[in-house]
């Protein structure tokens, strides 16, 4: 059976608590979680307490301490070696519970059970170090969330859909404000869930109206004129409860589902930034896609805000505090240390002030993930701040009008979509009540949370339409970071308005048809930073960085910005709904007047390297951008895509044991049927056939059953083709709309006298697992796919030089990426490659190095994929490598290379010579 959400496991625990049998109680209540059926049967049948190693569980009679009980069983395992996880006992009044691992423990009636299944998420390997990044109230409350709005939609129609649409919106965030306000005794404890199970009825149909009378209450600051019910609602303010209630359908299950969200949920440990989990989840899959939306996990926003200033002001509180501490040990005198420490006060203070001072900008804000934790992480520096400075005061008082100085108004965002722009305002105002909760806990800071004040600047609106310095206005000297995760939408998925954007944003001299989506952040982020004391952080699609985007969206730029740090690309994901996984990297941007000397590139395993400089393939190297060019400069034999069928299959036998079966029935046929190798096809093994005629060869053959459906089938399906190219295919339907390179190469082969056909096949896609992407040659009985490139009539010494370090390592940096699988390209990859003379004599050893190659793979047996993988890859192989490296690398340089940092900055010069 299939793992039960949390939210199920908590509705199926409150059937067990409302409608409870003691007898079954236990077995019902370890179903819900993930036990085999059969241990649960067995332990059933036996009448047991205990599975090994998950729970120990006893019933005590009434009035008997579940708490003790808990503390006596556990002693008696204090000797045992194996133990169970936990420890339960009640006695249907009260329920205690200890987690042996943790130490966590859980004291609680009985009826509270539903509320702390999250308590036991261990037997579904979902460990409580798990819950930064996902933590279970926050999952629960995007579930029940889902389910009221899924329902909602499905019982109301809208018919102005935008106008309706973004009402309907509304309500949705004045009930989650309302249900965090009640739970967290912001408002009395309950008060909108208890009247609404007093004051409306069973089945729902006067639930709109009991909304419109609170929300229209709690907009009004006097309100000493109405009933006694509706002043208990304190005033709100903030403009959230300004605009009318649209009038919506309400029914006996939305209610319930409402009291449910309000009962069953803890409102107070739920993140703000969850609500942007929520945003996806109701969000469909293609609504998704199509705007390039993807919520940032609390992990991936502080690798992206520590290097860009988090840990520049963290480190100047920490230089001032190691100053105060070393005063205070210093043998001075006292007026001295007096002296020291009001110095050191005010520079506390100024710090305190610049921190005030500071703006943040988010132009993609989504539902405020970036500016909630950045909101957050200042907060809590500050909180340090104001700790340290009564500290130092010397009368060791706190300031009778100490306060906090940071100001949601510091927060700005830009934000397309409307549900988005208000969760973000929504989620800005629960992270300052949470954040003056931390700071009456901590320091005794006590600040009045409503009514509320204007939540940040959210604009709603397209970003790339917008001006920034509107947005944001302000002078040169302020100080501003840019940061956040625009959309990524790659430049073939684009559509008609995305590309108007880039238009508008970018020029039409560039070549914005070709850019990704988010250039436009990255262009309209740098003319920004230029204006103010400013700096630019975005998570980013990794493909802006490799290959032909590179030259696109880079080089104009070039000279305006400075890379000040970079993640290199890495796989993340989130706990939305439909998780959207997704390759990125993370680049931090200064103007050049405000660069520091020293810049971090930080890899995969967050391992941090100094550099001098980073350049747009993200390596510490010099600008050099590396364009796509249609013809070798390095005068290497030409590579192109191989042959092209658009035949909607019908030409392809996918198996060996199809194509036996047709020469059997026709063994004419045979001569007719070639090998049709892609890059999958080559590197796994696993060969397709396919039909290969030329004009001659189809007329002999027309008129066979196999040949006549299938030539049939490919003219229907080319003329069906929206593209004028493919239907003009259509009158030669027998032929690959794409095979001149082979007809012409194969016909020079033939007048040349050369005793074999070589055809040298380069993946066009390859893992990042490998070490060396596999290459090789094939025959004339093979026809290469338009999966891969081909350079036909191949020199030996060639398949050598490519599958050398030196180009693995010029393809890695410089070749565009699936992910982070190798890509690889003939313009941008082979036709830039640098390759210095080489002398016959030298050629002759690679091609020695070569067949060595080829005869080990032979040897040694097993498909390319299992040969090259990094960890399974033969020592023998692994050697022969190495030897053929060593050749092609004395080619370049006389000492060898000490890394591929070095490879790759030699090979950037000898480009940069041979483009001058």
């Amino acid at each position: 059976m299939a793992k039960l959400d949390i939210v199920s496991i908590e509705d199926k625990t409150r059937q067990l608590v409302e409608k409870l049998e003691q007898s079954s109680f236990f077995y019902e209540f370890l179903s819900l979680y993930d036990f085999p059926k059969s241990t649960l049967t067995r332990l059933r049948k036996d009448s047991g307490q205990e599975i090994k190693n998950k729970v120990l569980f006893e019933v005590v009679l009434k009035g008997q301490s579940t708490v003790a009980k808990v503390v006596d069983l556990e002693m008696t395992l204090a000797n045992k070696k194996s133990k169970p996880r936990f420890i339960i006992v009640t006695d249907f009044d009260h329920f205690s519970a200890k987690d042996l691992q943790t130490t966590d423990t859980l004291h609680i009636s009985l009826s509270e059970l539903p509320v702390y299944v999250d308590f036991f998420l261990p037997w579904n390997g979902i460990e409580k170090v798990d819950y930064a990044k996902e933590n279970p109230a926050d999952i629960k409350a995007a579930e029940r969330f889902t389910r009221l709005y899924d329902e909602l939609r499905q019982i109301n129609q809208f018919e102005d859909q935008t106008t309706q649409e973004k009402e309907f919106n509304l309500f949705l965030i004045r009930i989650l404000f309302l249900l965090f306000a009640e739970d967290t005794e912001i408002m009395p404890k309950g008060i909108l869930t208890n009247t609404i199970k007093t004051r409306s009825a069973v089945d729902g149909s006067d639930l709109n109206t009991l909304f419109n009378r609170i929300f229209a209450s709690l907009d009004i600051a006097n309100r000493a004129s109405q009933e006694r019910w509706l002043q208990d609602f304190p005033y709100v303010n903030g403009k959230l409860f300004t605009q009318a209630h649209t009038a919506l359908v309400f029914d006996q299950k939305t209610r319930k589902l409402i009291i449910e969200a309000g009962e069953l949920l803890n409102w107070d440990e739920i993140n703000p930034d969850i609500l942007g989990s929520m945003i996806q989840t109701v969000a469909n899959k293609e609504q998704r896609s199509s705007s390039g939306m993807h919520y940032t996990s609390v992990e991936n926003i502080m690798k992206l805000i520590k290097p860009i200033f988090l840990d520049g002001l963290e480190s100047e509180y920490q230089d001032l505090i190691n100053k105060i501490n070393e005063n205070e040990d210093k043998e001075i005198t006292d007026r001295t240390r007096r002296d020291n420490r009001a110095s050191y006060l005010q520079q506390l203070e100024d710090l305190h002030n610049r921190l005030a001072k500071i703006k943040f900008f988010d132009p993609a804000c989504g539902s405020g993930n970036f500016l909630i934790i950045t909101y957050k992480e200042i907060r809590r520096l500050e909180i340090k701040m104001l700790k340290s400075m009564r500290e130092l005061r010397q009368d060791g008082t706190i300031d009778f009008f100490e306060r906090s100085k940071i100001s949601l108004n510091h927060f700005y965002g830009i934000e397309l979509d409307d549900f988005a722009h208000e969760v973000a305002r929504l989620s800005l105002w629960i992270a300052e009540y949470q954040m003056n909760l931390e700071a009456q806990k901590e320091i005794n800071l006590q600040s009045a949370f409503l009514p509320l004040r204007d939540a940040g600047n959210i604009i709603q609106g397209n970003a790339l339409h917008l001006d920034w310095n509107q947005v944001l206005p302000h002078s040169k000297e302020d100080e501003i970071y840019l940061i956040g995760n625009p959309p990524y939408i790659g430049a073939k998925l684009q559509n008609t308005e995305q590309k108007e954007d880039l238009k508008l944003t970018i020029g039409e001299k560039l070549k914005y048809k070709k850019m990704d989506y988010i250039a436009g952040w990255f262009y309209k982020g740098v003319n920004f930073i230029n204006t103010a004391n400013s700096k630019l952080a975005f998570v980013t699609t990794n493909s802006i960085f490799q290959g032909e985007q590179v030259a696109f969206v880079w080089q104009p730029l070039l000279g305006k910005m400075t890379i000040d740090f970079a993640y290199t690309s890495f796989k993340w994901g989130n706990s939305a709904a439909n998780n959207a996984g997704v390759t990125v990297a993370i680049v931090g941007l200064s103007n050049p007047n405000n660069s520091k000397s020293e810049k971090y590139i930080f890899d995969e395993n967050l391992h941090r390297s100094v550099v001098n400089h980073i350049n747009p393939y993200l390596a510490s190297e010099e600008d050099i951008i590396v364009e796509s060019v249609n013809t070798p400069l390095n005068n290497l034999p030409k590579m192109v895509f191989g042959s092209m069928p658009r035949d909607g299959g019908y030409l392809i036998i996918p198996t060996l044991e199809e194509r036996n079966k047709i020469i059997e029935n026709n063994p004419e046929l045979e001569k007719s049927i070639k090998k049709y190798i892609g890059s999958e096809e080559f590197i796994k093994d696993k060969p397709r056939y396919v039909f290969w005629l030329g004009e001659e060869e189809y007329r002999q053959v027309r008129e066979y059953p196999e040949i006549k459906k299938r030539i049939e089938a490919v003219k229907a399906n080319r003329l069906s083709s929206p593209a004028s190219s493919t239907q003009e295919a259509a009158k030669t339907p027998y032929a690959f709309v794409q095979k001149g390179e082979w007809v012409d190469a194969y016909s020079t082969f033939k007048s040349s006298g050369q005793e074999e056909f070589l055809q040298l096949l380069v993946p066009a896609v390859s893992s990042e697992s490998r070490e060396y992407v596999p290459m090789g040659f094939v025959g004339e009985d093979t026809i290469v796919s338009n999966r891969c490139y081909v350079v036909y009539n191949s020199p030996i010494w060639l398949l050598g030089l490519l599958q050398s370090k030196l180009h693995m390592v010029w393809l890695a940096a410089i070749g565009g990426k699936l992910e982070t699988r190798y890509s690889y390209s003939s313009g941008v990859v082979y036709n830039t490659f640098p390759v210095p003379d080489l002398s016959t004599k030298r050629k002759n050893r690679i091609e020695e190095a070569v067949f060595d190659i080829l005869d080990l793979r032979e040897e040694l047996g097993g498909t390319l994929a299992e040969l090259y993988h990094r960890d399974t890859m033969p020592d023998s192989l692994r050697e022969a490598h190495r030897k053929l490296d060593e050749l092609v690398e004395r080619a370049y340089k006389e000492t060898p290379f000490t890394s591929d940092e070095e490879r790759l900055s030699h090979l950037l010069k000898r480009y940069k010579e041979m483009t001058r």
